[in-house]
């Protein structure tokens, strides 16, 4: 009887998950990315690891500021952050994700709350956005209570961030709690999308232009999408393409403003645009779109402390000061 075949490989994103030929997923225990971090990257801040979700084992990485007093005119405002990876890869934990929160916290200032969520392919869409949802649930019930933050944090200006598919489930906590989904002790001020994750049926621009060589090209997009999408969904699926033919209009909901960043040469960059325009001229919303010129998808996390990172940390600072007592 002949020997069955070994599994192979069927899809591989970037070394750290492969699906194989049997169904089976692996993964690596070592991050797909390496950032250096100076020998001071933490002396502004201090951080700890908690479990937000003990029932799908999800951690976020909390930081805060030292050197903050106890009276409520020293604490800084609140960043509910989510990580990038295709909605496959990744974690807060990662050096890169992890230095990016770092300057963050210590340079808006803010108190950052990074969250993990569930990966595809062992867990598709919509569960990252589930558990985004079940992440500011324990930002309202729990981490407001949390005598570690107490000092340092002001939950009544909270902000939502994301990169990639972080930015992706960034939109979905605007859509889903709006102004005032969380209670009256903590406020949604706004919301920042750094390159959000969005796909859809027709080719864009962009996609079709895709520089060789790029951080994020189309046929890695078309990956992500096979490992994430749900059976039988298209990549115009509302919850990739919330500005797409499928998705539901949102003249209704009441939203914070939002900070939309694109990089130029970025396959992201026009479906991005797309997104902010027809957030705010078809459905009424405060929205900003900033387009960085000559970068690619994920520039500052690639290089967290580049002077174009500088220049985008100064960009969320000015949105976060700018937005953190509007009503």
């Amino acid at each position: 009887m002949a020997a069955a075949a070994e599994p192979y490989v069927v899809e591989d994103c970037r070394g750290a998950v492969q699906l194989m030929s049997d169904g089976t997923v692996r993964r690596s225990a070592k991050p797909a990315f390496h950032v250096d971090l100076p020998d001071d990257a933490d002396a502004a801040v201090e951080w700890k690891d908690v479990t937000y979700d003990a029932e799908h084992d999800l951690n976020a990485r909390l930081y805060r500021p030292r050197h903050l007093g106890a009276a409520n005119d020293a604490r800084v405002p609140v960043v509910a952050y989510f990580h990038g990876g295709g909605f496959c890869i990744g974690s807060g934990r990662w050096p890169n994700f992890h230095a990016w929160c770092l300057r963050l916290a210590a340079e808006l200032p803010a108190v950052v709350l990074s969250f993990d969520y569930r990966l595809a392919p062992e867990h598709r869409l919509p569960a990252a956005q589930e558990d985004g949802a079940t992440a500011m649930a324990w930002v309202r019930d729990s981490a407001a209570r949390d005598p570690w933050l107490a000092d340092a944090a002001d939950f009544s200006r909270v902000f939502v961030a994301g990169d990639s598919a972080g930015g992706n489930i960034t939109h979905h906590m605007a859509v889903r709690f709006g102004k005032a989904g969380l209670g009256p002790q903590v406020r949604l001020r706004g919301h920042v999308l750094l390159m959000p994750a969005m796909a859809g049926e027709t080719r864009t621009r962009a996609e079709l232009e895709c520089r060789p060589g790029a951080f994020l090209t189309a046929e890695m997009s078309d990956r992500y999408a096979r490992l994430i999408l749900p059976g039988g969904a298209t990549r115009d699926y509302p919850v990739l393409n919330p500005a797409g033919p499928e998705a539901p209009g949102l003249e209704a909901v009441a939203m914070a403003p939002s900070l939309v960043v694109a990089a130029e040469h970025d396959i992201l960059r026009d479906r991005n645009e797309h997104y902010a325009r027809r957030m705010r001229e078809e459905w009424g919303k405060e929205v900003a779109f900033v387009e960085f010129a000559g970068e690619q998808h994920g520039f500052f996390e690639v290089d967290p402390w580049s002077e174009r990172a500088d220049e985008l940390v100064r960009l969320i600072r000015s949105f976060v000061v700018e937005h953190m007592d509007s009503e």
